[in-house]
């Protein structure tokens, strides 16, 4: 294997950032390997519970009749005298894996260095897992609520593929910060940019190492680089608007509808199915819990290094978006919220999660709710390229439109009946930076789809569809919950955006710079 160059000491300022083979925390295998000792207490706890019953109440002591109890583990390892004996195999077998958990801590190594975020773990079976920082989607740091009264937190650099995320897990949460920031200032493109600089300077290479010295001390000089502090976030979300909106949502009318059926089916048939109220209320209670829980202490915030966004009550997640990850995005308004003027605010991403891991979509929302202030200013963060010009068709003409003289291409009156409610509001626009999609009445929601980032754009057409001369335009982004496709429009204006949307594609990536944010727009 080739030798990995060390990062410029400039660019860094964790000393795990050195290019060198570190261990992660040593209370790893602690959080790691704790779950299996959690697992062998429950076990113990389980097959002695009738003696703690019997001990503590003996009236409650399990019978099975004429006076005899039931066989219980403890009973038998009295009886035969081996109750030492099973003491020492559990001590054993908690220090055998102890041991274990040791032994993994000790090949568990991870690097950073120069072009790569780099994981070895495994004992037996060895792994070697690799992050080119220039293909780094974002870098989230997770706190779950034990490792945070630990003062610890893992660390996730999100690759641009399914399952390639690396995972540096754990490290303090001093170290964690330090090093997230020290990979975004690597992924950022800064070192281009300034190798660059110099080159078209036409400085040796003493003058550019002079120029690094002369850095260091303008810096001491100076102070502490004050860039990575996050700022105040833009948006507050109260908790009594959190918890109403997930009050207000369709999981709640599901809840209801359940409960009518459940009464109506107790009234016609037996009455025994009003027990089932109770898994049902104990079940959407659990989930409402979990959704309010999982967006308490939100916040986002512009850094120089992307967006910052915060979330979790237990397990707190802080993930850095940096510029150009962000494929699409959706802004959603169910008819409850429109009396208080509510939205929220999806995105699809590259989460480099495999597509079994249900915990990816956690991080779709970037806008639990929010007003229409807190909307636009998370659309800013989000698309900071999208022209002024194109902001009008984002709240007027586009998620409250139709307006007089819509720019929207719409579905046509002779095909209402397929989009009975929502066929004036249903149509497309195309600018020349994104392609924005407006659908719903009852849902309100408007997709961004920015063309620097989509793949392609396609039309597709039903037998329904060519008999009424309407068509179904998608935009190809990577895979998520924003909705791609807007159907029933106009067979022209669609073949007109779709052509014009494919040349549109080519030109905008051809001059995106977003991937390399701070390298001054160059290459």
């Amino acid at each position: 294997m080739s030798e990995a160059s060390a990062p410029p000491a400039a660019e860094v300022r964790s000393p795990l950032s050195d290019g060198e083979w570190h261990r992660m925390h040593p209370l790893t295998p602690l959080l790691r390997g704790g779950l299996f000792l959690l697992v062998i207490a429950g076990i113990a706890i389980a097959n002695l519970r009738e003696r703690l019953v019997e001990w503590a109440i003996p009236a409650f002591a399990p019978e099975l009749g004429d006076g005899e109890y039931a066989p219980d583990p403890f009973d038998y390892l009295v009886s035969r005298n081996l109750l030492v004996v099973a003491l020492l195999i559990v001590v054993g077998a908690v220090v055998v894996l102890m041991l274990l958990f040791s032994l993994s801590w000790r090949f568990h190594t991870f690097r950073i260095t120069d072009d790569d975020v780099e994981v070895r773990s495994g004992v037996l079976f060895r792994t070697h897992r690799r992050a080119p920082l220039d293909r780094v989607q974002g870098v989230n740091l997770v706190r779950p609520l034990v490792a945070r009264l630990l003062g610890m937190a893992k660390l996730e650099v999100v690759g641009a593929g399914t399952d390639a995320n690396v995972k540096l897990e754990y490290l303090s949460t001093t170290n964690a910060e330090t090093i997230r920031s020290d990979i975004l200032r690597l992924a950022s493109g800064r070192r281009l940019g300034d190798g660059q600089a110099a080159s078209r300077a036409g400085g040796t290479r003493a003058q550019q190492v002079a120029s690094v010295v002369g850095a260091g001390i303008t810096g001491l000089v100076d102070g502490d680089d004050q860039r990575d502090v996050e700022p105040a976030s833009v948006v507050h979300i109260p908790t009594g608007r959190l918890i109403a909106s997930r009050l207000l949502s369709g999981t709640t009318l599901m809840l209801l509808a359940l409960i009518a059926a459940i009464v109506v089916g107790a009234v016609v048939g037996t009455p025994w199915v009003l027990f089932s109220v109770i898994p049902a209320f104990l079940g959407f209670g659990a989930y409402y819990v979990r959704s309010v829980t999982r967006s308490l202490r939100y916040s986002i915030a512009p850094l120089p290094s992307g967006t910052r966004i915060t979330f979790g009550l237990f397990t707190t997640v802080s993930e850095t978006l940096p510029p150009g990850r962000v494929h699409a995005v959706e802004i959603r308004q169910s008819i409850f919220w429109r009396p208080f003027g509510w939205w929220s605010i999806t995105v699809n991403r590259l989460s480099g999660r495999a597509s079994s891991d249900t915990t990816a979509d956690q991080f779709t929302t970037v806008l639990p709710v929010g007003t229409r202030a807190d909307v636009e200013r998370v659309l800013r963060l989000l698309l900071p390229a999208l022209p002024e010009e194109d902001w009008p068709f984002v709240f007027d003409q586009g998620i409250l439109g139709p307006v007089e003289g819509d720019p929207y291409a719409t579905t046509p009156g002779r095909a209402r009946l397929l989009r009975p409610l929502s066929w004036k509001r249903n149509g497309y626009l195309l600018t020349r930076d994104a392609l924005f999609f407006r659908r719903g009445f009852i849902w309100r929601a408007l997709g961004i789809f920015p063309l620097a980032r989509m793949q392609s754009v396609g039309i597709a057409q039903g037998p329904v569809d060519r008999l009424l001369g309407v068509v179904n335009l998608t935009a190809h982004v990577v895979p998520g919950s924003v909705t791609a496709t807007v159907g029933i429009l106009e067979r022209d204006d669609a073949l007109r955006g779709f052509q014009d949307a494919a040349a549109g594609i080519v030109a905008a990536s051809a001059g995106d710079r977003s991937h390399r944010w701070a390298s001054g727009g160059t290459e």
